[in-house]
């Protein structure tokens, strides 16, 4: 699979705002809006290999030694938790709003 591909934009699940592909070399996994995912990936960013396809709850942040801000996301089907980092320096980035009622 390519990196386009990988990255590639699409309707949030939860909100239905349309979200682009990252512009700063990552990939982008969840709604800036509302902060939902879906569960696509298994075993690596970007792998693309999940056959669950449901919808991932926003469900707190936490902060990698390395990575920076991350946003923990549960799938509602499967229960499966992943950590994401924050997007910033992207031209669509994280709502600050959204990120900091995580937090509350």
């Amino acid at each position: 699979m390519s990196r386009r591909t990988e990255n590639a934009g699409f309707t949030c699940l939860h909100c239905a705002a349309p979200v682009g592909p990252l512009t700063n070399g990552g990939y982008r996994n969840h709604c800036p809006s509302c902060l939902w995912s879906r569960h696509v990936d298994d075993r690596r960013p970007g792998d693309r290999d999940s056959t669950c396809g449901a919808p991932m709850a926003p469900i707190g942040l936490t902060v990698h030694r390395h990575k920076g801000w991350q946003v923990l996301h549960r799938c509602v089907r499967c229960g499966t938790v992943r950590a994401n980092r924050v997007a910033t320096d992207t031209e669509q980035p994280d709502d600050i709003g959204a990120l900091a009622r995580l937090q509350g």
